[in-house]
């Protein structure tokens, strides 16, 4: 590949896919980006030793070089898109990052070497193969967000519970059955998506999230809820379509933040007269049910605006 001529006001690490690539040295470039450039393997060039950021999403790549793994100055790192099926246990020694990404890849396993990465704020393992998640994970003591969606998970540990700075969590597109009871020790955690699961139940110990605001169990196997579900006084967003509830907890008339109750093609014949009075209520879905009549009570809803499907 013939050399790049670069601009004296043009940074190195301004550079990226195909300009990075034809430049035949990396050694001033902190931020590499070859995303989207069907790689089936990368140069034999080394970056910046205070190298940042390093992206090679939607590539064919199954390794990158060694030398990514010793740049401890990573703050982020996005290998998806690619067709990894292992990864070092050098991993763990990336104690700077914030963001790492290893979604749409073929990963069976993970090394369990998380425990190193205290500052890791941002982790997504979506559509991978994982059966098991490393226990030293529970040691992610910054994580914000974590995603573990579409994989070949049919449990999880309890010490999930130990991510207390969890604010979003999506475990949707997994064969799980059950939820851990230690989820309710997840104070901070606004967003919780386990759709398109097998669960015929959630932990009582959900009530213990008080800081949720949306709670997502669309397309699962529930029968019945907890009546903890009603002690969640910020949820704003409740969605249970596409289950097998035959009835729903009076506490749920308790939700005084609720804005969205999805109900849809569940088996209720009938509801809970305090939904009626729930004063956020802006949108209830009870389509596909066996309710041929709302109670009176309900009219009052309907008058202040509230969009009911029936």
């Amino acid at each position: 590949m013939s050399a790049v001529t670069l601009p004296t006001h043009q940074h190195l690490s301004d550079l990226r896919g195909a300009a990075l690539l034809n430049l035949p040295d990396w050694s001033g470039v902190r931020r590499v980006n070859l995303d989207g450039l069907g790689l089936g393997a990368l140069p034999e060039r080394e970056a910046a030793p205070d190298l940042t950021a390093f992206s090679v999403y939607d590539n064919a790549l199954t390794d990158v070089p060694d030398w990514v793994w010793t740049r401890q100055g990573l703050r982020m790192l996005n290998l998806s898109a690619n067709q990894f099926r292992a990864l070092p246990e050098a991993l763990g020694d990336l104690s700077e990052l914030r963001m790492l990404d290893l979604g749409h890849n073929e990963l069976v396993g993970l090394p369990d070497v998380f425990g190193g990465l205290s500052r890791l704020a941002f982790l997504y393992l979506s559509h991978n193969r994982l059966t098991e998640l490393p226990e030293s994970m529970r040691h992610l003591g910054s994580l914000t967000y974590l995603n573990v969606t579409d994989n070949a998970l049919t449990r999880l540990p309890d010490w999930l519970g130990d991510l207390r700075t969890l604010t979003e969590l999506r475990l949707y597109g997994n064969p799980l059955e059950a939820l851990p009871d230690g989820l309710g020790a997840l104070g901070s955690l606004r967003e919780l998506h386990v759709m398109n699961a097998r669960l015929t139940g959630v932990p009582a110990s959900l009530g213990g999230c008080g800081a949720l605001e949306v709670l997502d169990l669309q397309g699962n196997a529930l029968t019945v809820l907890p009546d903890s579900l009603g002690q969640l006084p910020r949820l704003t967003t409740l969605n249970l379509r596409f289950n097998a509830l035959t009835h729903l907890p009076d506490t749920l008339g308790d939700l005084s933040a609720l804005r969205t109750l999805d109900l849809r093609a569940n088996a209720l014949t009938t509801l809970p007269e305090g939904l009626a009075h729930l004063p956020g209520l802006r949108k209830l879905d009870l389509r596909w049910n066996r309710i041929e009549k709302l109670p009176d009570a309900f009219d009052e809803l309907i008058a202040r605006g509230c969009q009911v499907y029936l």
